[in-house]
């Protein structure tokens, strides 16, 4: 089944990126998406079943508008911690460990520590755990721990 899927999708990106639908890209575009298909489709969907994939990608999407919503909240801190007088900055390295179990929860989560104003994860692994650096003492990366570890279904 990951075969299958895999080989649609890199077939539609194949045909989307060209424009192109012409009798050779065509045929050109479904012996290469089969030849990537058979090589990564592993990759891609990690051998979960598409039930989990779809249950994980629909929590992914409502995790979404949160995350945005932190960004947001995080840009106004950063720049009143910057403009304020006082200096309200005070950076520190967090070590903790958020005990996820798939590479996809450790990226997502990665992901979304950076893309937040104020902290840059250093380091991120299951066996290694994480590493953040924060413009603030006190950062606090529980919620989001916990809103990807329901992404993965704990």
């Amino acid at each position: 089944m990951s075969f299958v899927l895999t080989f649609i999708l890199m077939f539609i990106f194949w045909v989307l990126l060209s424009g192109y639908f012409s009798l050779i890209l065509i045929v050109s575009a479904l012996v290469f998406s089969l030849f990537v298909a058979y090589l990564s489709h592993d990759l891609l969907l990690g051998g979960v079943g598409l039930s989990s994939l779809l249950r994980k990608s629909f929590r992914f999407l409502i995790y979404l508008p949160w995350l945005f919503w932190q960004i947001v909240i995080a840009n106004f801190d950063v720049v009143y911690r910057t403009l304020h007088p006082a200096m309200l900055i005070d950076p520190e390295m967090i070590e903790f460990d958020p005990a996820l179990k798939t590479d996809v929860g450790i990226t997502v989560l990665a992901n979304s520590i950076t893309l937040t104003p104020g902290t840059v994860t250093v380091v991120a692994g299951q066996k290694s755990g994480f590493k953040v650096h924060s413009l603030t003492k006190g950062a606090d990366m529980n919620a989001m721990v916990e809103k990807v570890k329901w992404i993965e279904g704990k």
